[in-house]
């Protein structure tokens, strides 16, 4: 997989994958696996385990790794179906609710974390592996490097959060990378940006199912609902196909607002006739 540039976290998520699969097929060694085997331990992670179809296509794709990749079996696999994925929208805050977020965030770090994510749209691996170098200040953009897919990307920088991370270099003088972890050399961990994500919206009162990608998702519908084109903001959060960037035109309130209820339209009639 290394060999193949796949990413870390998909490397991580392909053997726990196999890992599993491994645990559910004892004793018999997985080379020896046929279509049946699979097929059951897909069936036993919907059924059984309750997992979403998301991560069953993740297996799915782990064991067809392994299988023809690794094992050099070209037939497995490629028979047994794959369950279809869920077709859920993203939740979105609104102005006053990005608003708060930030608000409620004293820390200078945490706020600079926040603020990049809602302004420039980025994952939030994208953030935490940010180094200072990355902050084009002159030209107000930032330079993400090996984000999903291996590609390199640039995405805006905003007047407001180039101010904040302004003050937050003078307090902390980052180095090696702009927003390090607790281990030196290291830097801050996922699960520690997303827990100053969920502290923030608790403290701001948000009561929607959310995580850090709900910045993400806020960004580039209110980047819909200001006028910008798709196309864009495809480019802007680095989506390989402009399909992915379509849902947010099913999410964007002024979008959806601006169509006037068939209710609304009869009964204005009737009151113009009175």
């Amino acid at each position: 997989m290394r060999l193949r540039n796949y990413s870390p976290k998909t490397i991580k998520a392909y053997k726990s994958c196999i890992r599993s699969f491994v645990h559910f097929l004892k004793p018999k060694h997985p080379r020896e696996a046929n279509d049946e085997d699979i097929r059951k331990f897909l069936l036993y992670q919907i059924n059984e385990k309750q997992l979403s179809s998301a991560t069953v296509n993740q297996t799915y794709n782990a064991l067809r790794f392994l299988n023809i990749e690794l094992y050099k079996k070209p037939l497995s696999i490629r028979d047994v179906s794959r369950p279809k994925r869920e077709k859920k929208l993203p939740v979105v805050l609104d102005a006053e609710e990005v608003k708060k977020l930030i608000e409620v965030t004293n820390n200078i770090k945490h706020k600079s974390i926040l603020m990049l994510a809602y302004s420039s749209g980025m994952r939030v691996g994208e953030i935490v592996r940010l180094k200072p170098e990355n902050i084009d200040s002159k030209r107000k953009l930032i330079h993400i490097q090996k984000a999903k897919g291996n590609k390199d990307r640039y995405t805006i920088l905003g007047e407001a959060v180039l101010d904040c991370l302004r003050q937050y270099w003078k307090a902390y003088k980052p180095s090696d990378w702009l927003f390090p972890g607790q281990r030196e050399g290291r830097h801050l961990s996922e699960n520690s940006a997303e827990k100053v994500f969920l502290r923030a919206a608790r403290l701001a009162g948000i009561k929607k199912d959310v995580s850090f990608h709900t910045l993400r998702h806020t960004f580039a519908t209110h980047l819909l609902e200001s006028g910008v084109d798709l196309r864009t903001i495809q480019e802007l959060l680095g989506h390989a196909s402009s399909r992915t960037t379509e849902i947010y035109t099913h999410v964007s309130q002024k979008r959806i607002s601006q169509v006037q209820s068939p209710l609304d339209r009869i009964m204005q009639k009737k009151m113009d006739t009175v």
